[in-house]
């Protein structure tokens, strides 16, 4: 592995390289993208995909990138130029990517400015509201849980995000109405050390779930979108956006095992089944 560090004008973009470039065999290299979440993510399966060359890296603001554009918003416009400047940076040609949540948000933007950057996308649960009939009334819940964490601190905003992002079917006056869960009973701490910057638990990343995506630019792009949900995540947010957002595509979503971070190992807490989810990644590259 490598690490880059490609500077732009806003942001010093770290990124890093398993493998060689140019790339095997002419395969294209994997750029793997979350969102709010850095390169180290994706540890798990990068150890799976010894025989390509994967690349990660840290968005704008999070982790090593360091923003020198005094903004603390984290919008999918703006990850999409960063990344076709990370594309551009590689000089490899078009990649294929697996983008995950937020990432694959950025991903899609990234699709609409730029048709011909990625080869194939699978686009991996992304958070996007305006697909949903229920709209309004998840913006209203996301605003609950941000309120709570303004109040009350990281564990509180957190267990009140577990709880909508955990709720099966649509978001109803019942779930409006409940009172903030208690963080320790998710495992949360329940004391407030302060700190309100969280891009998942603030309003910073607001713009992520809020993006509309260019539905006929992306149909008319060259880019093979492949949209991808976990098994376990049909009836939960994440899931439903990914279901929403693949028929207003014209395909069926794509089904691959677990849950919103089923590529990822017990690293963090949240372990998915990382090799399955290789595999399912995998056959769906080879099927381009």
């Amino acid at each position: 592995m490598t690490q880059h560090t490609l500077e732009l004008p806003e942001v010093d973009l770290v990124y890093d390289v398993h493998g060689p470039l140019p790339t095997r065999e002419g395969l294209p290299p994997l750029l793997m993208v979350g969102q709010p979440m850095d390169a180290s993510g994706f540890q798990a399966q990068v150890k799976l995909f010894e025989d390509r060359t994967v690349v990660t890296y840290d968005p704008r603001g999070l982790g090593r990138s360091k923003r020198k554009d005094d903004r603390i918003t984290h919008e999918p416009e703006t990850q999409a130029q960063d990344l076709h400047a990370l594309i551009r940076a590689l000089d490899a040609g078009p990649v294929d990517m697996l983008a995950s949540s937020g990432g694959a948000v950025s991903a899609l933007a990234l699709v609409t400015a730029y048709p011909h950057d990625v080869a194939t996308l699978i686009a991996h649960e992304p958070p996007i509201d305006c697909v949903l009939p229920d709209a309004e009334a998840v913006h209203r819940a996301r605003e609950a849980y941000t309120q709570v964490y303004q109040d009350k601190g990281w564990g509180a905003g957190m267990a009140a995000f577990i709880a909508l992002t955990s709720w099966e079917g649509e978001i109803t006056d019942e779930f409006l109405s409940q009172p903030p869960p208690d963080p320790a009973v998710f495992g949360m701490p329940t004391e407030d050390d302060g700190t309100r910057d969280d891009p998942l638990l603030s309003d910073r990343s607001w713009a992520v779930p809020l993006y509309e995506p260019d539905f006929d630019a992306l149909k008319a792009a060259p880019t093979r979108i492949v949209v991808a949900v976990g098994e376990e995540s049909m009836r939960v947010y994440t899931g439903r956006t990914a279901i929403e957002l693949a028929e207003r595509l014209g395909q069926q979503p794509t089904v691959f095992p677990s849950h919103h971070g089923g590529f990822m190992g017990g690293e963090f807490g949240y372990a998915g089944q990382p090799e399955a989810f290789a595999a399912k990644l995998r056959e769906v590259l080879n099927q381009s």
